[in-house]
């Protein structure tokens, strides 16, 4: 049985190909994508004529400083 040399930079270090799947990486990404829109959306537009919660501006009152923060208008 031979040993492969081992480089004399640093240590070895062995990561399965199977360490995180394709089909998992892109369930997390979408799972990413959907809540920094959601975010998005709450933080940067949620006001008025679109807002989910119908004519109530509770969300907007609740990110009102981090919309002025983040340099979205809101009055």
């Amino acid at each position: 049985m031979s040993t492969a040399s081992i480089p004399a930079s640093g240590p070895r270090v062995h990561v399965s190909p199977e360490a995180i799947s394709r089909g998992r990486v892109v369930v997390m990404l979408s799972i990413t994508v959907f809540l920094a829109l959601l975010a998005y959306y709450f933080v940067g537009v949620d006001e008025g004529m679109t807002s989910v919660f119908g004519k109530t501006m509770v969300v907007h009152e609740w990110v009102h400083d981090s919309r002025h923060l983040l340099g979205f208008p809101c009055h």
